[in-house]
């Protein structure tokens, strides 16, 4: 089961909330905004819908009405645009499809046991397959860590008496998988490696034993630390009773809680990516960085922007565009970054491509995306940060005369980052380390010809790219006004006209500056199956950035 969209009328923190636009492939669905942005709401509503679909009205109509007066209304619609279900009040709701008691399931943000309390099996009386042991709501305690700790222990006991496997066998259905998550998650290094070892259920009055190994040492659950126990619990969750929600829309809140970063990132990617089945869709709300990063990077997930929003108005909210930089502003405001990284240099870079540059490891510099050229300019022209652009179709000129008025804004010497990835001397060292060969001056050749093919469509184009550029657009710009070259007919055309030159050369140096290596010869042999990561991390692609960035 996947949602295509999502509307919420008078319903908790919303007017009029529609959430639309979520694609068909999309088994993630990451909220993300500040705290009190109105996330879990959305939450409380899935478990309306589940509570209606389970048979039991769990909390009075008035808890999800914002105002009291007027009744909610909740609508989602299907990927096939034909199913629905709406829910207008309770005992007030239709649909159509094939919605189940499974169709809903989650879990609140309240989840933590600290220790093991229970001292036998049989104590607490629940029906796993309606999820009667449920929370009322989204601000309640989720008290189902033990009872799913007991559904396991009591399957495993019924399996060990009825067939003949060897018990460690069974015991390791439910050992091997959640041992591999932490493999993930934690890592395989001695000192992070955590690995389950026992599930003994409670006997004698005394509680479960469940028991872990880290490096050397042994410990007990109430041992682990609170980052630990979050990961185990919802593991243990999912391998009671994912078995019973295979057409399912998960909704977990706030799955990072008491996480690091890294380890936010790797929780996720092993939630979406190992447990939740490929015909459901994972619903979590987060203000992590963690998250944002593995949402931003994966094709299957969709961002929800919550942050800054009036809902007492009504609004209609889009998945957010991934190379939105912007995103990153809920977990760590640009305006700290000073503060967080005082010792080191931070450099703003367009979109995507501070994956390339942060693969260089350049000491004491840390690379933040920012939404394309301008808003680099704009973020560093005042001499407060560090900024790198491309160079499109910038003469030599206008490059000196750029960063001597901008002394923290660097503009790279290729067209973009592809041209230093894609260039030859790169591509050299690259191939070398791999142990293969590459023939250097037939893939010169290969560009030469490349490029003569396409410069009569670039040329055309080059003095109204210009225009869009905003260097030199400062009323005052080196103490004079009416500087801007690019807005300045005369001089556009004269420098448009030095960079058509450059394209007329067939010396790499000249034209492969302002040559779009990015929609260009994207055909040649040579390019074909080499990750750009991998181009990235050479030391001549090193070295090149080094010296616009000192």
């Amino acid at each position: 089961m996947k949602i295509k969209s999502l509307q919420l009328k008078n319903f908790k923190r919303f007017t009029d909330l529609t959430l639309q636009d979520i694609p068909e492939n999309a088994k993630l669905v990451l909220l993300i905004g500040s705290n009190g942005s109105g996330k879990s709401s959305v939450f409380d509503a899935f478990e309306l819908i589940g509570s209606s679909l389970k048979g039991g009205m769990r909390t009075p109509d008035e808890y999800y009405r914002k105002n009291k007066n007027e009744n909610f209304q909740v609508r989602l619609l299907e990927q096939d645009n034909e199913s629905f279900f709406h829910i207008n009040k309770w005992g007030d709701s239709g649909h159509k499809g094939n919605f189940q008691h499974y169709s809903f399931y989650g879990r609140t943000s309240f989840r933590q046991i600290p220790r093991l309390m229970r001292r036998q099996l049989g104590g607490s009386n629940f029906d796993i397959n309606y999820d009667t042991d449920r929370s009322f709501s989204f601000i309640d305690k989720d008290e189902r860590f033990e009872n799913d700790l007991e559904h396991i222990f009591g399957k495993l006991l019924k399996e060990f008496f009825r067939t003949v496997d060897d018990k460690s066998e069974i015991k390791e259905k439910v050992v091997n998988p959640i041992n591999e998550s932490f493999e993930r998650i934690f890592g395989q290094q001695n000192g992070t490696k955590l690995r389950l070892v026992e599930l003994i259920p409670p006997l004698e009055g005394k509680t479960a034993e469940i028991n872990f190994n880290k490096g050397e040492s042994a410990f007990h659950y109430n041992q682990l630390s609170a980052g630990e126990k979050e990961v185990f619990n919802i593991l243990i969750n999912l391998v009671a009773r994912r078995e019973y929600y295979q057409d399912t829309i998960y909704f977990f809140d706030e799955i990072d809680l008491h996480l690091n970063t890294k380890l936010q990132y790797n929780f996720l990617k092993e939630i979406v990516e190992h447990w939740i089945p490929e015909n459901c869709q994972f619903w979590t709300a987060s203000h992590s960085l963690g998250f944002i990063q593995y949402a931003k990077e994966s094709e299957q997930t969709v961002i929800f922007d919550f942050d800054d929003f009036d809902f007492d108005l009504p609004k209609i909210l889009s998945p957010e565009p991934k190379d939105n930089p912007n995103l990153y502003q809920i977990a760590v405001d640009k305006e700290l970054l000073p503060a967080l990284f005082k010792n080191f240099k931070i450099v703003f870079v367009e979109n995507t491509d501070k994956q390339h540059y942060a693969s260089l490891n350049i000491l004491d510099t840390i690379f933040i995306p920012e939404n394309g050229r301008n808003s680099v300019y704009h973020k560093t022209k005042d001499g407060n940060y560090f900024g790198l652009v491309d160079r499109d179709f910038l003469s030599d000129n206008d490059i000196a005369a750029i960063e001597a008025e901008y002394k923290t804004l660097g503009v790279l010497r290729y067209y973009s980052v592809e041209n230093y990835l894609y260039h030859p001397d790169n591509l050299e060292e690259y191939f070398a380390k791999s142990k293969m060969a590459l023939d250097k001056a037939k893939y010169i050749n290969k560009l030469v010809e490349a490029k003569n093919t396409a410069k009569d469509h670039i040329i055309p184009s080059i003095s109204l790219k210009r225009t869009e550029y905003p260097y030199f657009g400062e009323p005052n710009f080196n103490g004079k006004t009416n500087q801007n070259r690019f807005k300045n007919k005369g001089e556009n055309a004269e420098q448009s006209a030095i960079i058509a030159g450059y394209l007329q050369s067939d010396d790499l140096e000249i034209f492969y500056k302002v040559f779009p290596m990015k929609s260009y010869a994207t055909h040649l042999q040579e390019r074909q199956n080499i990750a750009k990561t991998d181009l990235s991390k050479t030391d001549w692609f090193k070295s090149q950035i080094e010296q616009i960035i000192k």
